[in-house]
C-alpha cells in the first residue's frame, strides 16, 4: 500500500470515530454494548434474524393481529435489552449486567404470554381477565420494560410525555372508582393502546422499508448521492453549501433520522463549507435544516408516511405525490439562501479538480434502480408496500452484482476522486451485515412506536384528546389563523427530541383533529402538524439536529439551531399556506393550476429569502449595504403572497418582489458610481 492509500485509509478511519461520536452524544440509538469475538457473531446473527423474521410475518404469515404484533414487540424486547445498555458509564465489553438479563427476560415473558394465549384471552369475559393475577402482571410488566427500553434508545423527552399520560389515565380510572386492572387492560390487551396503529405499521411496512435502506446503504448510495451533487452544485458560488443541500435532500428520501442524516452527510459537508469560506454556526445550520429537510422528502419521509396513508385510510401513493411540491420548496427555500450567502460572503465553487466527473458517476447510476423500482410499485398500486419493499430488496442485491462486475471492468485503474464512489466490493456477507444493521435500526423505531400507542390509547381511553382540542378551539374563539398558531407551538413542543414516527403518532392523535374540527381538510391538517413536528429538530431549545451539526463544525449550538431555523422558514411558512388553502398539496386543482403555483411559489421563495438574507456588494472601500430594510420588508410580503394560492394575490405578489429587487439593483448601480 502507498503512503497516499495509508493516509487516506487513515484520514477515513478518524472521520468514522468522529462521527461515532458525535452519534453517540446527541443520538440514543447509537449508544450500544461492545461486543467482540463469539459473543458479537451470536448477537449479530439474533439481528439477522429478526430482520428475517419481519420479513417472513409481513410477506407470508396470516396470523391473528396480536399473535403478530406481541410476537413482534417481544423479539424487539429481546434484541434491544442485547443492543442498549442503561447507560453510557455502564458499557464494557462483553459484559451485560443481571438486571438488565432480568428486564430482558420479564419483558420478553410479557409479550410472548400474550402471543401464545391470545386466542384463548379473546374467548374470555372481562370480569375474569381483570380477576386474574398473570394477566395484569404481564401486563404492567411488558409496559414498564418498554418505557424503561424507549428510556434507553430513544431518549427522556417522548418517556416524559409518556409518563404524563399515563399518570393522567391512572388518576382517570382511579377518579371513577375503577381498579388499575382496566387501565392495563386498555393499554396493553386492548387494540386502541399498545397493539394500535403504530405498532402494527410499524411491524407491517416500517420495518421493511429501514431493512431495505441498510442494503441501500451497503450498495454505497450515499456516497453517490453526495459525489452527485458535488458533480451538479459544487462549482457554483458556495457551493460546498449547495452539495450539502441537494445530497441531505437526496440522502433524506431513504433515512429516517434527522440526526443521522446530518451526521452522515455533515462529516463530509461542513468542512468543505468552513474551508470555502461559510461561517462555523452557518455551516452546521445549513447541514441540520437540509438534513432535517429529509424528513419531508417522498418517497420514505422519515416512515411517517406509511403512517399517514394509515391514519387517514388513503394510498400510500397518495401521500408521496402530495408531499413533493411542499418538500421541494422547503430545500429551495434553503438553496436559495445559502446561494445569498454567498454572494454576501463573495464565495467561490469549488475548483474543476476537486470536482467529480459527472460522466463518471453517471456510468454509477444503476446504483438508483432499486429507489426507482421502489417508486414506480408504490405509486403504480399493482403490488402491497411489503412486496414492492422485498422486490427492491433483491434488486439491491442485483443492483451489488453489477457493481462487482463494474468493478472488475475497471480493474488496474486507481480509484481517484471523481472517477467513481463505490468504495468497497458487495460481497455475500453484505447481504448479512445489511439484515444485521436493518434490525439494529429498526428497535429504536420499534419502541418508539410502541410508547406511541401507549400515548394514543391514553387519549382515547379518557377522552383527553376530545378536551385539548375544545380548549384550543375555545381560546382560538373560532379563528382559524390562531387556531393554526397555537397549534403549532403545541406540535413544536410536543416534537422536541422525539424521532419522526412518533412524534406523527403523538400529533395525529392530539394536534390534527383540532384542525379538523376547525375545518382544515383532513390530509392538509396531517400534513401541517407532520411538517412541525419534524422541524421542532432544529428549534431551539432542543434542536438535536442543530446540535449535532454544531459539533461537527465546532459553532455554537443554540447559534447554529437559531441559523438553521432561519434557513429552514419554508418549513414554518409553508404548513400555513396549505392549511389555509390546500392547493399546494394538490387537492382540487388542475394541470395549469399547478403549473402556476410551482412557478409563483418559486419566485415566492425567492423573494422571501432575499428579503431574509439581504445582498451587499464588496467594494474597494469596504463592505456597504444597499438593501434597506423596508425593501426586504416588501420581498418577504410579495413572496408570502406568491405562495399563498391565488390570481390576485399572484399579480401583487409578483409587483411586490419585482419592485423590491428593482429599488435594490437601482440603489446598488448608484452605490457603485
Amino acid at each position: 500500500m502507498s503512503q497516499l492509500e495509508e493516509k487516506k485509509t487513515q484520514e477515513q478511519q478518524e472521520t468514522a470515530a468522529n462521527v461515532d461520536a458525535i452519534m453517540r452524544k446527541y443520538d440514543r440509538e447509537s449508544n450500544t454494548r461492545i461486543w467482540e469475538g463469539t459473543p458479537k457473531i451470536i448477537i449479530r446473527v439474533i439481528l439477522a434474524v429478526f430482520s428475517c423474521f419481519c420479513i417472513y410475518v409481513t410477506l407470508f404469515a396470516n396470523l391473528l393481529d396480536q399473535v403478530r404484533l406481541s410476537s413482534f414487540l417481544g423479539f424487539v424486547i429481546v434484541i434491544g435489552y442485547l443492543t442498549y445498555p442503561a447507560s453510557k458509564k455502564h458499557v464494557r465489553t462483553n459484559y451485560i449486567p443481571w438486571y438488565d438479563i432480568l428486564l430482558m427476560v420479564l419483558g420478553a415473558a410479557a409479550f410472548l404470554y400474550y402471543t401464545f394465549s391470545a386466542q384463548r384471552l379473546l374467548n374470555t369475559r372481562i370480569k375474569i381477565k381483570l380477576n386474574d393475577p398473570l394477566y395484569i402482571t404481564a401486563g404492567i410488566v411488558g409496559i414498564l420494560v418498554l418505557c424503561e427500553l424507549c428510556r434507553r434508545s430513544v431518549g427522556i423527552p417522548i418517556l416524559c410525555v409518556a409518563g404524563a399520560f399515563l399518570a393522567y389515565t391512572i388518576y382517570f380510572y382511579v377518579k371513577d372508582g375503577k381498579m388499575l386492572a382496566n387501565v392495563v387492560h386498555e393499554l396493553f390487551y386492548n387494540e386502541n393502546g399498545l397493539l394500535s396503529t403504530p405498532i402494527n405499521v410499524c411491524s407491517k411496512y416500517i420495518v421493511v422499508f429501514i431493512i431495505f435502506g441498510a442494503f441501500l446503504e451497503k450498495t454505497g448510495i450515499s456516497e453517490y448521492f453526495i459525489a452527485m451533487a458535488n458533480g451538479l452544485t459544487g462549482r457554483f458560488a458556495g457551493g460546498p453549501a449547495k452539495v450539502a443541500v441537494v445530497s441531505s435532500a437526496l440522502c433524506g428520501m431513504v433515512s429516517g433520522s434527522s440526526v443521522g442524516n446530518t451526521v452522515t452527510t455533515g462529516s463530509i459537508t461542513i468542512p468543505m463549507m468552513k474551508k470555502t469560506g461559510y461561517e462555523k454556526n452557518f455551516s452546521g445550520a445549513v447541514e441540520a435544516a437540509a438534513s432535517t429537510g429529509g424528513q419531508i422528502m417522498p418517497p420514505i419521509m422519515g416512515a411517517a408516511a406509511f403512517l399517514m396513508a394509515d391514519y387517514m385510510g388513503v394510498p400510500y401513493s397518495d401521500i408521496i405525490v402530495r408531499a413533493i411540491l411542499p418538500a421541494c420548496l422547503y430545500f429551495l427555500g434553503i438553496f436559495l439562501s445559502v446561494h445569498l450567502e454567498a454572494k454576501k460572503l463573495g464565495l467561490k465553487g469549488l475548483s474543476r479538480e476537486q470536482l467529480p466527473r459527472i460522466k463518471e458517476l453517471l456510468k454509477e447510476s444503476y446504483l438508483l434502480l432499486p429507489l426507482a423500482i421502489l417508486i414506480y410499485l408504490v405509486c403504480s398500486n399493482t403490488r402491497t408496500m411489503q412486496f414492492s419493499a422485498a422486490v427492491s430488496i433483491l434488486a439491491t442485491i442485483a443492483v451489488g452484482v453489477i457493481s462487482n462486475i463494474h468493478r472488475k471492468i475497471r480493474h488496474g485503474k486507481a480509484l481517484q476522486t471523481g472517477e467513481g464512489t463505490t468504495n468497497s466490493r458487495f460481497r455475500l456477507v453484505n447481504i448479512f451485515e445489511a439484515l444485521e444493521n436493518g434490525g439494529r435500526s429498526s428497535i429504536g423505531v420499534a419502541v418508539a412506536c410502541g410508547v406511541a400507542g401507549l400515548i394514543c390509547g391514553c387519549l382515547t381511553v379518557t377522552g383527553l384528546a376530545s378536551t385539548v382540542i375544545n380548549a384550543i378551539v375555545t381560546v382560538s374563539q373560532g379563528k382559524l389563523f390562531l387556531g393554526l398558531l397555537l397549534t403549532m407551538i403545541c406540535c413544536i413542543i410536543l416534537g422536541m427530541g422525539i424521532p419522526t414516527t412518533a412524534t406523527y403518532c403523538i400529533m395525529a392523535s392530539t394536534c390534527a383533529p383540532i384542525l379538523i374540527q376547525m375545518g382544515v381538510p383532513m390530509i392538509a391538517a396531517h400534513f401541517f402538524v407532520f411538517y412541525y413536528g419534524i422541524v421542532a429538530d432544529i428549534t431551539p431549545p432542543v434542536a438535536l439536529a442543530a446540535y449535532a451539526g454544531a459539533a461537527i463544525s465546532g459553532g455554537s449550538p443554540m447559534k447554529t439551531g437559531v441559523q438553521a431555523t432561519r434557513l429552514a422558514i419554508a418549513g414554518f411558512i409553508i404548513p400555513f399556506i396549505f392549511a389555509l388553502s390546500p392547493s399546494m398539496l394538490l387537492v382540487n386543482t388542475t394541470a395549469l393550476e399547478v403549473i402556476q403555483l410551482t412557478v409563483t411559489s418559486i419566485i415566492g421563495m425567492y423573494g422571501i429569502t432575499f428579503g431574509l438574507s439581504g445582498l451587499r456588494e464588496q467594494e474597494k472601500a469596504g463592505s456597504a449595504k444597499v438593501c434597506a430594510l423596508i425593501q426586504r420588508l416588501i420581498a418577504i410580503a410579495g413572496g408570502l403572497l406568491l405562495i399563498y394560492p391565488g390570481t390576485l394575490t399572484d399579480i401583487i405578489g409578483i409587483a411586490a418582489v419585482a419592485g423590491a429587487l428593482c429599488w435594490y439593483y437601482l440603489m446598488r448601480k448608484k452605490a457603485a458610481n
